[in-house]
């Protein structure tokens, strides 16, 4: 057995990771994983799991199902990503992160292992698989009663996948990462199918017709059991309400009433039915509505999904949500134009290039007035001026600005914001919207000094963390996910 090295500094631990092969690439084998994890002692297999595949919403799901299991008494592991501002935040024990000394001693703890692994032969572990492997050896030791997982990139292949989920959760599949997954929600749901395993509980979102096929197809294949929304479980009313909506969701084994949910959008409430039916299949509540109307009315209340229609600022109202692909912008569009009386509405917009911009772009078109384009800190990011050029063919010049440092491009929104409402002489204030990617949102978020984030700024607008942060002039190596 390696000797237990000294705990290096977080600073430290953050390069060696980002040294690694990014988790933005996928290479089809969990050999490496499944190598690091038998020398850890397989610590995957000493609690239960809830996996989360999808291509929107797992993040959201992850953390609500998180909510149900503690509301029950359970001691809970989450495990999610990408991350907004510190990698830290990735993994979570009873739904506190990982400190930073924490984080640190448990890389020091599992390094040995990894580079055993990485002497072997082939590729060394990638940063998504070695953090991976730190999220089940915190689980285990924590110890935790159940753990949820949050799939990386597809389900098949990725490294969550060395788990043997009891309830398998798959959100909506659409088009995203192509280069590794499809081209078509059909062809993608065959990657995310992965994460059902024989004999598991499969709790399916609705799903376009194809995607549908090929996920049933998967559960006849391996004997799951199988639960779908809008058949055996789902919404059944929504109204907005102050700061969220209600809620009466039909679940596996009762129906739930008055269940405040303190997000906002369709999506979300989709999202707690999916939540819902994977805890209460998880605790054998699908025959019995175990889970009982007061537990999921507090848990659900307490649900928080940082960085998704995220509210960080009020004067003028300033919303932070991740959405990247087009079937996210367009759940974007819809929930701001239901929830935001907003005049005008000025985007700030940076995406990665590997991404369909056009196809956000024009989901997010009917309900911005403006668009000012930018670009995040990392390689990924599709240049300003690049950025600009397609959402002309989408806007028109006249409504298109570009501001390619990300802090002068929230300046530039904020002052649009607080200005053209004032000039038009409009009933209601403008607001800003930053959207595009996760890091886009992460980023807006320290340099707004949103809840619990890093940066703290005077009400003034971001000004105050432009000479702390300097995001929107540094690069990284891009090794993070930049979806």
């Amino acid at each position: 057995m390696p000797d237990a090295p000294a705990t290096p500094s977080y600073g430290d631990v953050e390069r060696a990771l980002l040294s690694r092969w990014p988790e933005s690439r996928l290479d089809p084998t969990l050999d490496r994983i499944a190598a690091v994890c038998d020398l850890l002692g397989e610590p995957q297999r000493s609690y239960p799991v809830i996996h989360v595949a999808g291509t929107n919403g797992k993040t959201s799901t992850s953390r609500m199902v998180d909510a149900l299991l503690r509301a029950l008494g359970l001691r809970t592991g989450r495990f999610t990503s990408p991350h907004l501002e510190s990698m830290t935040e990735r993994i979570s024990v009873d739904a506190e992160p990982l400190t930073e000394e924490r984080f640190a001693q448990l890389y020091a703890e599992v390094l040995p292992y990894a580079e055993m692994v990485d002497r072997s032969g082939g590729h060394p572990l990638s940063f998504f698989e070695l953090v991976t492997a730190i999220a089940f050896a915190a689980f285990a030791d924590a110890p935790v009663d159940a753990a949820v997982l949050e799939v990386g990139m597809g389900g098949r292949w990725d490294a969550t996948n060395v788990a043997d989920a009891a309830v398998a959760v798959v959100t909506p599949v659409a088009v995203d990462h192509t280069r590794y997954l499809g081209h078509t929600p059909g062809e993608i749901a065959v990657e995310k199918a992965g994460v059902i395993k024989p004999g598991a509980f499969a709790v399916l979102a609705e799903q376009p017709d194809d995607a549908a096929e090929a996920l049933l197809r998967r559960v006849v294949e391996v004997g799951a059991t199988v639960a779908r929304e809008g058949v055996d479980f789902g919404v059944v009313e929504r109204a907005v309400a102050v700061g969220g909506q209600r809620l009466t969701l039909q679940g596996l084994g009762a129906s739930y009433d008055e269940v405040f949910l303190p997000l906002h959008g369709a999506h979300q409430a989709q999202n707690a039915a999916c939540a819902l039916a994977a805890v209460e299949a998880f605790t054998g509540g699908a025959e019995t509505g175990a889970l009982g109307v007061e537990v999921v009315r507090e848990a659900f209340a307490a649900v928080t999904s940082p960085g998704r229609l995220e509210v960080v600022r009020r004067s003028p109202p300033v919303i932070l949500d991740a959405a990247h692909n087009p079937h996210g912008a367009a759940a974007t569009a819809a929930a701001v134009e239901e929830v935001f009386a907003l005049d005008p509405l000025v985007g700030v917009v940076s995406s990665m290039a590997d991404k369909d911009v056009s196809g956000v772009l024009d989901a997010l078109e009917p309900v911005l007035d403006l668009v000012v384009c930018s670009q995040n800190s990392t390689r990924r990011a599709m240049p300003t001026s690049v950025l600009a050029a397609v959402a002309r063919e989408v806007f028109g010049a006249e409504r298109v600005i570009e501001r390619p440092r990300l802090d002068d491009a929230l300046e530039a929104a904020i002052e649009l914001a607080e200005t053209s409402g004032t000039a038009s002489g409009a009933a209601v204030a403008g607001g800003v919207l930053v959207t595009g990617s996760v890091i886009t949102a992460g980023e807006a978020r320290t340099l707004l000094g949103g809840p619990g984030s890093a940066a703290t700024t005077a009400a003034g607008g971001p000004g105050a963390a432009k000479a702390r942060s300097g995001v929107g002039a540094q690069s990284s190596d891009g090794s993070v996910d930049g979806r």
